[in-house]
């Protein structure tokens, strides 16, 4: 759930840096391709790399057990595992993808079901959809027209445009915005992404039918369909909306060639966020050397370092921290988290010192199953790491790690946190 909310921040950021960048430095060219391909490349990087983990740690000196899922102990146990910020954060979230994709699905097959209420006809290689209810729009392949006139030059003109929109397969890019309005519902800026893009479409469609028609011309039509409704989610609507903005894009000159070194200033920003949300470093206790390790273990040598990472099990053989096969405890994670809610018990000590915390207990799980060498690498005292030792010590067998086949010595770390009303 943690990671889900994380991931979710994360890729709101993204969004959010993807559209200041595209407004601030990119909105007033006139390359619209490019700034197409801009748009689509900065959503999909906010999509993929809040969920990517690329580790730049260097090799592990250290030892790295294989670590079981928290477990929680204690009077208030109960009510954080079914009642939490993080599960009403979880709730409403769902709540609103659950809105979103009922209103999105909705949405399209309503347009399936008018469509398959229209006249289809074959114009100049285009797919000619028409019915009362329709405005001029395009949908996938289709050309989306209320009536079917092509002697008239407005008709002529409108159909040019959809052509555009059709030709470079716009719907699609519309289909990809409204799965990220599903994902990120609750982020205003998702909308504002989506008006960028959507802007980009109608300044391609009115390039497209402008290089055929005067712009004084073609100006004078989008002001007659200005007062014409909206249409559906994965439509391009002739008279979408900013026909001020269009009108003005029409009339500005071209951006020079000079000015697409711009778009060189999406290299850094989507290197610096994927370094940001992409990347993790290895803890500095993972990279220690032995000397290091040494400062931080009471003045223990390297030698004696060295000697623990080869520890050996009851059967005299190596010890393994990473397995191909991890061990398993009885009845697997639900039984040990069944174990442990039947046994572990809250030490009155603790309680009444008002101790909470989280104990770290490593223990080792032997070739044949067996519990062994339970230790503590982090406590909070007050009866609650002998607790733990204990609780871990009176485990029935597991089943052991394998390694190639064959059953090993493996490490286990198991965190148990304390926590009281």
């Amino acid at each position: 759930m943690d990671k889900l909310i994380i991931y979710l921040i994360e890729s709101s950021i993204c969004v959010g840096i993807s559209v200041a960048f595209y407004k601030l430095v990119l909105s007033d060219l006139t390359f619209f391709a490019l700034n197409r391909a801009i748009l689509l490349l900065l959503l999909l990087m906010s999509f993929l790399f809040p969920a990517m983990s690329v580790n730049l740690g260097v090799a592990n000196l250290g030892i790295q057990e294989f670590t079981m899922p928290e477990f929680l102990v204690g009077q208030g146990a109960a009510a954080e595992r079914t009642f939490t910020w993080q599960s009403i954060v979880l709730m409403i979230y769902v709540a609103g993808v659950l809105v979103m994709t009922a209103h999105l699905i909705l949405g399209f097959f309503t347009s399936q079901r008018l469509l398959g209420k229209s006249k289809l006809m074959l114009f100049q290689n285009h797919w000619i959809a028409v019915h009362p209810k329709f405005i001029p729009a395009s949908f996938f392949q289709y050309i989306l027209l209320p009536d079917f006139d092509p002697g008239r030059e407005e008709q002529r003109q409108i159909i040019l445009h959809e052509s555009v929109h059709v030709r470079l397969k716009h719907s699609w890019d519309l289909l990809l915005i409204q799965f990220a309005k599903v994902i990120f519902w609750f982020n205003p800026l998702i909308y504002q992404f989506e008006k960028s893009l959507r802007e980009v479409h109608e300044f391609q469609a009115d390039q497209g039918v402008t290089s055929r028609y005067s712009k004084k011309e073609y100006s004078g039509l989008l002001l007659q369909m200005i007062t014409k409704g909206q249409g559906w989610h994965f439509m391009n609507n002739f008279n979408q909306f900013q026909t001020k903005k269009r009108i003005i894009m029409m009339s500005k000159p071209e951006s020079r060639s000079a000015e697409k070194r711009r778009f060189l200033l999406a290299i850094p920003l989507m290197a610096a966020l994927f370094f940001v949300f992409s990347c993790e470093m290895t803890p500095e206790e993972e990279i220690d050397g032995p000397a290091q390790v040494a400062e931080k273990t009471n003045g223990i040598g390297p030698s004696n370092i060295a000697a623990r990472v080869a520890d050996v099990g009851k059967d005299g053989k190596e010890v393994f921290d990473i397995t191909e096969v991890q061990p398993l405890p009885p009845g697997g994670m639900e039984g040990w988290n069944n174990y442990l809610a039947s046994n572990l018990k809250y030490p009155e000590q603790a309680k009444k010192m008002g101790v909470e915390g989280t104990v770290v207990a490593v223990f080792m799980v032997n070739s044949d199953g067996s519990i062994s060498d339970v230790d503590i690498l982090r406590g909070i005292g007050a009866g609650a790491d002998e607790e733990a030792m204990r609780v871990i010590r009176e485990s029935q067998d597991w089943s052991p790690a394998t390694q190639r086949g064959k059953a090993v010595n493996s490490r286990i770390r198991v965190p148990i946190r304390f926590k009281l009303d």
